[in-house]
C-alpha cells in the first residue's frame, strides 16, 4: 500500500492511479468489488454506506456515521495479511479506529477517526443538559483516552489513569461513559472494557438479521446461487443496511463465494 506513512491523510483525499474509479458510491458492486489498495477500498465503502437515521428516546433523530466491517475488506482485497498490516498502520496514524462487535466472534467494525469523533459528539449532545464535570469527563475521554489508547479494549486501571490526566475521576464517570455507549463492559472480565460506537445497537441487530435473511433467500433457490447484478438490487426486509453491504460482508467471511461467468458475476452459497 502506497500511503500508510508520513503526513496524516484526510479520508476525503483523492485516490489516484489505481483505476478503481471515483469514491462516490455510485458504482455497482460488480464494478467495484476488487481493489488493490486498502485505503481506497475503505473510502469507497464509506461512500457507499447507506444513510441511516433512527429515532432515539421517541423523538430524537440520530444519524449513524459510516462504518466498514473488516470482513468487507477481505471480500475486496485478496491479500488478507496486507489488509491487516495496512489497518494497523492506518490505526497508528489515527486515520481509523477498530471496534470489536458483539455480532460474531471475529466481527470488527472500522470507522474513520473523524466519523467516530462525530458519532461521539452526537451522543454527548443528545444527552441534554449535564453538569460541568460530566462535560469535562467526555473531553478527558476524547483527549486523553481516545487519542492515546488505539486498541479495541482497555482495562479499568488504565482507563482511570488516562482519564485522571484531566482531573479527579469517580466511579460514576465510568458509568456515564458506559451509559452514553462509549464503553461496554466485557462479560468474561468485568475489569476490561470494549471501546464502543454509540447508538449502533439497532444497526447491529439489523446486521445479524440481514445476514440470516440473505443466506435464507439464496438457500431456497434451486442451485443456491444468483447473478450478482440482480441480487444487488433486491431489498432486505429485516436490515437497515443495504444488499451491497451484506454481500461484501458474507463474501469476505466465506459464507458466499463469487464466480465469474459469461453472464456476469455469480454469487453462490459456500458449502459447509
Amino acid at each position: 500500500m502506497a500511503e500508510t506513512s508520513g503526513k496524516k491523510r484526510s479520508r476525503d483525499e483523492e485516490g489516484s492511479g489505481d483505476g478503481e474509479g471515483d469514491c462516490d458510491g455510485t458504482q455497482g458492486l460488480e464494478r467495484s468489488l476488487i481493489f488493490n489498495d486498502t485505503l481506497i477500498a475503505l473510502r469507497m465503502m464509506r461512500a457507499q454506506f447507506p444513510k441511516i437515521e433512527k429515532v432515539y428516546l421517541s423523538f430524537v433523530l440520530v444519524a449513524q456515521q459510516p462504518f466498514i466491517l473488516q470482513s468487507q475488506l477481505y471480500s475486496s482485497i485478496k491479500d488478507r495479511t496486507q489488509v491487516d498490516r495496512d489497518l494497523e498502520s492506518l490505526k497508528k496514524e489515527k486515520i481509523l479506529r477498530l471496534f470489536k462487535l458483539n455480532t460474531g466472534q471475529d466481527d470488527h467494525a472500522i470507522m474513520f477517526f473523524e466519523d467516530y469523533i462525530n458519532q461521539m459528539d452526537i451522543a454527548v449532545k443528545k444527552l441534554g443538559s449535564r453538569s460541568q464535570h460530566d462535560i469535562e469527563v467526555f473531553e478527558w475521554f476524547k483527549i486523553h483516552v481516545i487519542e492515546y489508547k488505539l486498541d479495541v479494549s482497555i482495562d479499568h486501571q488504565e482507563l482511570l489513569f488516562l482519564l485522571s490526566a484531566g482531573g479527579e475521576v469517580k466511579d460514576e464517570d465510568i458509568t456515564l461513559l458506559i451509559n452514553v455507549g462509549l464503553l461496554t463492559r466485557q462479560m468474561i472480565d468485568p475489569n476490561m472494557y470494549w471501546f464502543a460506537i454509540p447508538y449502533i445497537g439497532s444497526v447491529l441487530k439489523g446486521l445479524a438479521q440481514g445476514r440470516k435473511e440473505l443466506l435464507s433467500f439464496l438457500n431456497r433457490r434451486k442451485y443456491k446461487e444468483m447473478l450478482l447484478a440482480p441480487l444487488e438490487k433486491k431489498r432486505l426486509r429485516l436490515s437497515p443496511l443495504d444488499m451491497r453491504f451484506h454481500l461484501r460482508d458474507l463474501i469476505g467471511s466465506g459464507h458466499l463465494k463469487v464466480l465469474q461467468t459469461p453472464s456476469g458475476m455469480l454469487v453462490r452459497v459456500s458449502k459447509d
